[in-house]
């Protein structure tokens, strides 16, 4: 059994009428799921992450004015979200779902998170949707397990993960890799141990063949003890917002290459599904559960 990690609150937001968030994925993702025969008993339910502890990690400003609604209107707006308790509520329960998520792939080998990959979010601001970054925060639980002293993020959203590459920066045992869209957002990169930039209209060849030498690269520099999968799906042909040519085929290609280099070097993997922007719910749903089909979960 691969332990899946859900809880309704994740699409349980109340946003404005054609808000860009496709937040009824997650839902989606889950009857999906239980249609294609998941048992229900297969799945974690996680706890909301407590804002003092979160504190200790990341700005406690930060952190105090965005849990309380104090955060200036310009900062939110650069998160993307109206401030709601229920925005809170759901923020902390997502981080904790991943970080969870990351637990139980140190005890099963393998484990997924039906929501995830936070990556804009930085130590004292969020952007782009995101106000916690929950894989550094996997990435450091990983890290406090005996015979876990290196953990390396794969980051395979369509957009560059620079919180996370900002956040790991001083940390020499947390390695960042994001393989995204050159020209998209965000426009300012940061410094990952490892940026691959994409050209618009980058297709299936390209796009996997770059992704398969990012792994070997990746794990002979980093000598992982454990991954954390960000298995977006922005980049596929269809997406609002990616501006690549990935075919579902080259997506469900590209989430067995990670499995199987996991796999085989015997390291456990923690995934989360990232960005994935369509507005067809359906047509969304389907390319994220290649996550899932890769997995061997369905």
């Amino acid at each position: 059994m691969i332990p899946l990690v859900f809880h309704p609150i994740y699409s349980q937001l109340d946003l404005p009428y054609r808000h860009r968030f496709p937040i009824e994925k997650y839902q989606g993702i889950y009857a999906a799921l239980i249609a294609q025969g998941v048992n229900e008993a297969d799945f974690y339910t996680p706890e909301p992450l407590d804002p003092i502890k979160l504190s200790q990690v990341y700005d406690h400003t930060y952190i105090n004015e965005l849990c309380s609604g104090q955060l200036d209107p310009k900062a939110m707006r650069r998160i993307g979200f109206p401030w709601s308790e229920q925005l809170i509520q759901r923020t902390l329960t997502a981080a904790g779902g991943t970080v969870l998520t990351a637990q139980l792939a140190l005890e099963h080998g393998k484990a997924l998170n039906l929501t995830g990959g936070y990556h804009h979010a930085f130590a004292d601001f969020g952007s782009g949707f995101c106000m916690v970054n929950d894989l550094y925060l996997a990435a450091l639980t990983m890290l406090t397990k005996p015979g876990i002293d290196s953990v390396l993020i794969f980051d395979c959203d369509v957009h560059q993960g620079d919180g996370t590459a900002k956040l790991a920066q001083g940390n020499a045992n947390i390695f960042t890799v994001s393989i995204h869209g050159e020209k998209n957002f965000p426009h300012r990169k940061q410094v990952s141990d490892m940026d691959i930039g994409l050209a618009k209209g980058s297709g299936d060849t390209e796009y996997l063949e770059t992704v398969d030498s990012a792994l070997y690269l990746a794990f002979i520099q980093a000598r992982p003890d454990a991954v954390i999968y960000d298995a977006g799906v922005d980049i596929h042909i269809d997406d609002d917002l990616g501006h690549l040519a990935i075919t579902t085929e080259g997506v469900l290609a590209r989430d067995r290459m990670v499995y199987a280099k996991c796999a085989a070097a015997g390291v456990p993997v923690a995934a989360v599904i990232g960005g994935g922007y369509q507005r067809d719910i359906d047509a969304l749903v389907d390319v994220h559960m290649q996550l899932f089909r890769s997995a061997g979960v369905v």
